[in-house]
């Protein structure tokens, strides 16, 4: 049986050393909480199912496909650790486990982790035997709790409107890897396009005295710099000029360096670390980065210093038989590719942190990224501990990504229902955008997309009254609330003002980041969609009145339209579920490459 899902699962920081996990592992629920008594994390212990890692068990490729709530679950499998890795410290990687998770290795405790959506990592070496291993993970998923970052997980059994089948346990690689008791624990890469750097911060673990990092830095194969660091401190940080007129003889500026969609560059990076009494090598790591850069000006986005108009899918990254786990990579790749061939050049992830493997798509492939965390449905002082606690995380393990230029901290205010006037949950955005801009200022942050925004880097709105080809009223009253600044910022298209009590407009670019939503029924499927056409030539007629009236519009800097897939009940988008186009994607992409030609330049 082969390993699912068994491309190298980190790359942004890649060794070649390494051991996947993923396939089958033992299997239980633990609906009557017994597991703990009881001891289940003992070696010895047997478990009554199967699952496919990395798979989650109310999944088709899981093996298991029960979508009933199951709040605790547990998963065993046994493992040798290659004998070559002896005398290193031996590191258990999880790409993402929902929502609570503890950890045994051998009977013993190992380490827990709280948070759905990122990676988390345990030094394990101390618990080995090196001979058969028999790891443990215990699993907690409250069906329930509205209180935990969830997005669009259903918290009732069976999904419907907006609201999908849950995601509990492990659902992204589970991995080993070996490192010298000396390593590069973490790699930071900031660009600097103005000046021609690369900013490499370094944290190093373990005895860093008397070392050194060696840094190669490749564009296209042919050398461009390198730099050595000595290590003093277990933080380093060093600016390293790229422009090299001795093996460019011109300026990056004319050569196409910058990293865009149109363009994708992107550098090699190699960090070597060293003792240098011995010249012993103790960790190699390889990366690489984008030179870009994002910034507002004159009310609109600027992509490395040029103004740029997004033309944004929403993408929930959701698949039939892997819910929020792409069966394999090239599902990553493809959903990107069908996007870039619509005339799309970027996408909002919507209410999911994706998986480093469509990131890593997304910068070779030249495609712009919203990145968004999953909401809690409910406030309280828990609740805002918890999502704020998984941005820094997501922060800083999708840092070096060149793809993702916007954080998305909140939407429609979901969680946060009063924040209009309720000072407490305005509190809340603002400590979010600050937070946000506090660890990451190569990027945007949109406070509350949709409505009742707070402080923000865009006005971001939705609006989906377009109505249907026969409510022409209702159209032109759609068209109109988008044609100037003034229509946009006093249109409520659910209800609600575009800011919350206490801020206004300050200049910001103005995007229309949901609209359209219109539903195709492909099939036997059955759903709904904000409006309803029969056949793909309705589909693509209602695709460009509804586009007309965006480019239109002589205020909205770009555009993220609802959606690129179906997705279980919802059947509004451009490609079904299993990705099979609705129309002819060449017509939807003349409608979306009209804007070169015909759309009002800001």
């Amino acid at each position: 049986m082969s390993i699912p899902r068994n491309e190298y699962p980190r790359p942004q920081l890649v060794r070649t050393k390494w051991v996947n996990l993923n396939g089958e592992w033992d299997f239980a629920f633990d609906d009557q909480n017994i597991g703990l008594s009881e001891k289940w994390f003992h070696k010895n212990t047997s478990f009554d199912k199967k699952i496919i890692v990395p798979f989650a068990y109310q999944t088709e490729l899981s093996g298991i496909h029960d979508p009933s709530f199951h709040d605790i679950v547990w998963y065993a499998r046994e493992f040798t650790v290659p004998k070559d890795w002896q005398g290193q410290r031996i590191i258990l990687h999880f790409g993402a486990v929902d929502y609570r998770a503890w950890v045994y290795i051998n009977g013993q405790y190992a380490g827990s982790h709280e948070g759905g959506h990122v990676s988390f990592s345990l030094d394990i070496t101390n618990q080995l035997t090196w001979g058969v291993e028999k790891v443990v993970v215990r699993v907690e998923d409250p069906s329930t709790d509205e209180t935990i970052p969830r997005g669009k997980q259903s918290w009732v059994e069976k999904s419907a409107s907006i609201w999908y089948t849950r995601t509990t346990g492990i659902w992204q690689t589970v991995w080993l890897e070996p490192v010298s008791s000396t390593n590069i624990s973490k790699l930071g890469l900031t660009p600097d396009i103005d000046h021609g750097d690369i900013i490499v911060e370094l944290e190093i673990s373990g005895e860093f005295v008397n070392k050194k990092a060696e840094i190669e830095i490749n564009f296209k194969g042919k050398r461009v710099a390198s730099d050595t660091i000595e290590i003093f401190e277990p933080y380093n940080k060093r600016s390293i000029h790229l422009y090299n007129r001795k093996i460019f003889r011109t300026s990056f500026h004319h050569i196409g360096w910058n990293w865009s969609p149109e363009n994708p560059n992107l550098f090699d990076i190699k960090i070597s670390l060293k003792d240098n009494e011995n010249q012993q090598i103790l960790d190699v790591v390889d990366s690489y980065f984008g030179m870009r850069k994002v910034h507002i000006e004159n009310g609109m986005v600027y992509l490395n210093n040029k103004p740029y108009y997004q033309k944004l899918v929403l993408d929930q990254g959701y698949w039939p038989q892997g819910l929020l786990t792409a069966p394999t990579d090239n599902d990553f790749k493809r959903d990107i590719e069908l996007a870039l061939g619509m005339g799309f050049n970027g996408c909002r992830k919507h209410q999911k942190v994706e998986d480093p493997r469509f990131l890593y798509w997304a910068d070779h492939l030249g495609f712009l990224v919203w990145g968004e965390c999953p909401a809690f449905p409910s406030y309280s002082e828990d609740a805002v501990a918890r999502l704020t606690k998984e941005w820094i995380e997501i922060i800083e393990r999708d840092y070096n990504h060149p793809s993702i230029i916007a954080w998305v901290p909140g939407n429609e205010s979901w969680g946060v229902p009063f924040i209009k006037a309720n000072k407490q949950q305005q509190h809340h955005s603002l400590a979010l955008y600050h937070l946000i801009h506090s660890l990451d200022q190569t990027r945007l942050v949109i406070s509350n997309d949709g409505w009742e925004l707070t402080k923000t880097d865009i006005c971001a709105i939705h609006n989906y009254n377009h109505g249907s080809k026969d409510e022409t009223a209702k159209y032109e009253d759609f068209k109109e609330s988008l044609s100037t600044k003034e229509d946009l910022l006093c249109s409520k298209p659910s209800g609600r003002g575009i800011y919350a009590d206490g801020f206004d407009y300050q200049g910001e670019p103005i995007i229309l980041t949901e609209f359209g939503g219109i539903g195709f029924k492909v099939g036997e499927d059955n759903g709904w969609g904000y409006t309803s056409v029969k056949n793909s030539e309705e589909f693509v007629a209602d695709y460009r009145r509804v586009m007309e009236a965006v480019y239109a519009s002589k205020a909205l800097h770009g555009f993220c339209y609802t959606q690129l897939t179906d997705v279980e009940q919802e059947i509004n988008g451009l490609l079904t579920f299993n990705r099979e186009p609705k129309c002819d994607l060449t017509r939807i992409k003349e409608i979306n490459d009209i804007w070169h030609t015909n759309i009002v330049k800001l």
